[in-house]
């Protein structure tokens, strides 16, 4: 590779004016289909069970000022398989969302002043209802992300190329802006963790230390794993870089941070189901919905006779961890663009004096494959029907910081800038794949299926 030349003030300016014209082009494209979401049947914005089952809670809980999802999926394209069902507090049996409630309860609060104060309702204006709810919610998420993500860029961005290149996979070339269109737990949970890599760098390389970024990680780190499980390892990592930084600004800062949202997800979790466990931590074998399994539930959809495609699981795990890295589901084959992380992570030990971020990038991303590759049988469905391996998604921001070091390395090379601008045209055409709906099968399984 040729020896890059840093930018000048002029380029890095430039730099920065075309990155924050990819934002604003995602942003409003963001718009245009959110504009447009409809479910198949017409009846909701709803693209799925799995935002369904949100949604179910977020109307009970400001019509009916309850968790117990019951009547909401008694109308017509409200019901979901994403439910459990238990013993409620009157002793009945009840249904409820399969999802933690914290992130309902949040949006809940978005619609509260819609139907209290306005007088509008999902009954009467579901699209207009539920449209407005996905950009705002949505929309100030992905704001906040790409923000960051473009904060970070440009301050450890060294070219303009490289600045060009990260910014436009950051905006275009990732499942992140696919899933805006639908309430997911992705997406915040992303977001989260860009604000988490924020703020470690600025504490371990700027030499910051505010107390209110230490709770900025504390409590963005601790929301991105009420949001995504295996976020507890970055918690845990999070938790040890500032202590080391400064003892004294985490426990000010950090962990107060984090006891805020450990608090509100335990919190809204014994409302909803007097349970300081989530549901998917009630699923004990041999057992059903009076016990301590709340899957199994007359006519449950998770069960041997009720699951269905790739809900039935992968039976090897060798070749699940192939599809999921490699493969029609494949994190690298989808988005081949993070295949440039791998010698951004070492840039980053090597030559970028950053090898403590190069070390939590690596083990991180290993723990969290590695995680669900060996889940249980059950649970190696691939995340389910949707167009990418989203259970990975949490990852991007760091990805993104150490694809930075790699572009800049290559910016002066033209051959390795034509590799890099092709591995980026097939992570967007992934990620344009399923703008509409993003509970689609990937581009390479589809394919697989229309060929058996």
């Amino acid at each position: 590779m040729s020896e890059r030349k840093p930018a000048t003030p002029v380029d890095m300016q430039r730099g920065e004016r075309i990155a924050r014209y990819l934002l604003w082009s995602a942003m409003m494209w963001l718009a245009v289909r959110v504009l447009l979401v409809c479910a198949m049947d017409q009846q909701t914005p709803f693209l799925s069970a799995n935002d369904r089952s949100r949604w179910c809670t977020v109307r009970s809980l400001v019509e009916q000022n309850t968790y117990r999802i019951d009547d909401v999926i008694e109308n017509r394209g409200w019901n979901t398989i994403d439910k459990v069902s238990h013993v409620g507090s009157d002793g009945k049996q009840h249904y409820y969302s399969s999802k933690p409630p914290l992130l309902a309860t949040i949006v809940a609060g978005f619609y509260w002043p819609l139907h209290h104060i306005l007088g509008l309702s999902f009954a009467e204006q579901p699209f207009l209802i539920g449209r407005t709810l996905i950009f705002t919610v949505n929309g100030l998420l992905l704001l906040i992300l790409l923000r960051t993500c473009l904060a970070i860029i440009d301050r450890w961005s060294t070219t303009e190329w490289g600045r060009l290149y990260a910014a436009a996979v950051i905006t275009w070339g990732t499942f992140l802006t696919t899933f805006a269109v639908t309430l997911n737990n992705h997406l915040p949970a992303a977001t989260a963790v860009a604000l988490v890599a924020w703020g470690l760098l600025n504490i371990r390389y700027e030499g910051r230390r505010e107390w209110w970024i230490f709770a900025l990680i504390g409590s963005a780190s601790a929301m991105a794993a009420a949001n995504d499980l295996p976020c507890l390892s970055l918690v845990a990592a999070a938790g040890l870089g500032c202590l080391i930084v400064s003892f004294r600004q985490t426990l000010l800062g950090f962990v107060p941070g984090l006891l805020l949202v450990v608090a509100a997800f335990f919190a809204t979790n014994k409302i909803a189901h007097d349970s300081w466990r989530p549901p998917y931590a009630h699923r004990a074998a041999g057992q059903d919905w009076q016990g301590d399994n709340w899957y199994n539930y007359p006519g449950t959809y998770w069960n041997e006779e009720g699951r269905q495609g790739v809900d039935r699981g992968e039976l090897s795990i060798a070749k699940y961890a192939f599809h999921t890295s490699l493969g029609h589901h494949g994190v690298l084959s989808l988005t081949p663009v993070w295949l440039l992380c791998f010698g951004g992570v070492w840039l980053l030990a090597k030559k970028e004096s950053r090898p403590e971020m190069a070390l939590l990038i690596a083990a991180l991303t290993s723990v969290c494959w590695l995680f669900y590759i060996n889940r249980p049988l059950v649970d190696r469905n691939y995340a389910g029907l949707c167009c990418g391996f989203r259970w990975m998604f949490w990852l991007i921001p760091l990805w993104l910081v150490a694809l930075i070091p790699l572009a800049d390395s290559i910016a002066a090379n033209r051959k390795w800038r034509r590799v890099a601008w092709i591995l980026f045209t097939i992570s967007l055409v992934s990620a344009l794949y399923g703008s509409f709906h993003p509970w689609v099968h990937p581009w390479p399984y589809a394919l697989l299926l229309y060929f058996q």
